[in-house]
């Protein structure tokens, strides 16, 4: 259901190091875009040359993007945005004077609006018939640290509609022929003047009537009433990968409401619970451990629960309270990466608030053994 990415590095494609400043990725961007601009470059190719460095820019020119893209890679990346979400914030501006001064078609405009629709979306209208995409849908779900730590499959119930069984889609009753749209003689197509002063000027539209269809719907099918979908409640197992953090968003492709040309997509916002007992900072966890205060002066193993199962933690003698110890690889798995963040463990000195007369008795020994040390400079 997810869709699976091929694409190369987006600093492999602007040729600029990872740690790039934003100037030379503009300046990267510039350059290249110059080269491949489909208004200049006719070559087999690059036009898709110019969608991938466009794409590329649209990321690592957005500071938020970016440090998503840095720590996820493509494929945790991709699960969150679509091409659309990509080009709906991103800045071309810096671009448009020099794209018009080379005569080239500007970014929101041209090849840009031509490939990408205005701006970018798939759903853009182009010459003729109007194209209509399902909207997205975006459903909640919650799962516990646990959960996020080792991946899930949970399922998940939510209303989407779906193309018409009676109609296939189409709006039309079975057994009966569309007819010509009376509005555009057929053509999805309609003409307009518009007069300035002595100069008249036309323009050509899609027909608001038809859509761009050049015909209508006859006869409404009964079971849609001509809209063409059905409302329905769907279940579907989503898998929640290793490592997820809370609030990040998945893009379930082909999942959202129906469309006359594709549905829409899901996106799945996830939430993990707080633990009681695990603190989460990015891949890191942080524990805080209890121990006596004979074992904080003498030092010892003590065993330690991760979210994986128990574990060994050494204690060196003398550790005072909220010493922080790191337990390398006992984090959370890198989302889509190899590898596990650590997980810190503050060891806090449990104090007793009551005690036998014998510990008493003990811990007074050990205080005037310890001042007569002091005293004769032994400690």
């Amino acid at each position: 259901m997810k869709r699976m990415t091929t694409k190369r590095d987006y600093y492999e494609v602007l040729g600029v190091p990872k740690g790039a400043s934003k100037d030379e990725i503009k300046g990267a961007y510039r350059k290249l875009a110059l080269k491949y601009h489909p208004d200049r470059n006719n070559d087999k190719g690059a036009e898709d040359q110019f969608k991938e460095i466009s794409e590329a820019y649209a990321v690592l020119s957005d500071d938020n993007k970016r440090a998503q893209y840095d720590q996820y890679g493509h494929a945790g990346f991709d699960q969150m945005y679509s091409r659309e979400d990509i080009f709906r914030t991103a800045d071309f501006s810096d671009f448009e004077d020099l794209f018009r001064e080379f005569g080239f078609g500007g970014p929101f405009g041209g090849v840009f609006g031509s490939m990408f629709g205005s701006p970018f979306g798939r759903r853009a209208g182009r010459a003729g018939r109007r194209y209509e995409y399902g909207s997205d849908l975006q459903a909640e779900m919650e799962i516990t640290l646990e959960e996020a730590a080792k991946g899930v499959k949970k399922e998940l119930t939510y209303h989407r509609s779906k193309a018409c069984p009676r109609c296939k889609g189409n709006g039309s009753e079975p057994g009966t022929s569309r007819k010509r749209c009376e509005t555009c003689g057929g053509s999805g197509q309609v003409q307009q003047a518009r007069r300035m002063g002595p100069m008249q000027f036309y323009s050509v539209t899609t027909c608001n009537r038809c859509h761009g269809e050049g015909t209508l719907i006859e006869k409404a099918c009964r079971e849609c009433d001509g809209s063409g979908k059905v409302g329905e409640t769907e279940t579907i197992k989503v898998s929640i990968p290793p490592g997820i953090q809370n609030g990040m968003r998945m893009r379930l492709e082909n999942l959202g409401e129906h469309g006359r040309d594709g549905p829409g997509d899901l996106y799945v916002l996830v939430y993990v619970q707080r633990h009681a007992t695990f603190a989460r900072d990015g891949d890191d966890l942080w524990l805080d451990m209890p121990i006596s205060f004979s074992k904080a002066a003498i030092g010892g193993e003590i065993e330690v629960p991760t979210l994986f199962g128990k574990a060994k933690l050494h204690i060196p003698p003398g550790t005072h309270s909220h010493t922080v110890f790191r337990m390398k690889g006992e984090g959370m798995p890198k989302m889509n990466r190899n590898g596990k963040g650590d997980q810190m463990v503050r060891a806090v000195i449990d104090v007793p608030k009551k005690l036998s007369k014998k510990q008493k008795e003990l811990l007074e020994e050990f205080d005037k053994e310890n001042k007569r040390e002091k005293f004769l400079g032994v400690i």
